[in-house]
């Protein structure tokens, strides 16, 4: 099999979920699939490489960091409407809406570490490694976003100490 065999291999089985990464991110399904065009194009031009999937997720969160430095100076508008398709969830609607635009006014390392720890469901060495960073500014920056989050929506508040809450328990197991 050859080098770009291997990386369709790889798309193929992974493109979802980097897809669905880069849109919690970036909270437009453009400017998603924008960035990992980005970051598949720097992945295949050092493929093949160890561990693909956490070699690109730690290129996606890198890149989404790296572009949110140089956006904070544009006139950059939320959006306030649902993403065209719907992933799977039993979450409803709204509920998803809310938690989404939440998540858009976290500061980028704090969107960072919930995104990787409660949707990719990460551990805490796993999100540190992929941010380079310690597990305890993993763990700091994680409490300080979910206060954030609770902050921003009140109305989510039980839901961001239940994930909180079930996180510290999986990690006293592990």
């Amino acid at each position: 099999m050859d080098r770009n065999d291997s990386f369709r291999e790889f798309m193929a089985a992974h493109q979802q979920s980097l897809t669905r990464t880069a849109y919690l991110l970036t909270g437009d399904r453009h400017l998603a699939e924008d960035l990992l065009q980005s970051v598949l194009v720097k992945v295949l031009g050092r493929w093949p490489v160890t561990n693909p999937p956490a070699y690109a997720r730690k290129a996606l969160v890198n890149q989404y960091i790296s572009w949110r430095r140089r956006r904070v100076s544009t006139a950059e508008l939320p959006s306030a409407e649902p993403p065209e398709r719907s992933y799977s969830s039993e979450e409803p609607t709204i509920v998803r809406i809310a938690v989404q635009r939440a998540l858009s006014r976290l500061p980028p390392k704090q969107r960072a570490v919930i995104v990787l720890r409660y949707y990719e469901d990460l551990t805490e060495q796993e999100t540190a490694k992929v941010l380079n960073c310690s597990v305890g500014t993993v763990k700091s920056t994680a409490h300080h976003a979910l206060a954030r989050l609770r902050a921003l929506a009140p109305d989510l508040a039980p839901r961001f100490s239940e994930l909180e809450g079930r996180k510290t328990v999986e990690g006293a197991r592990r």
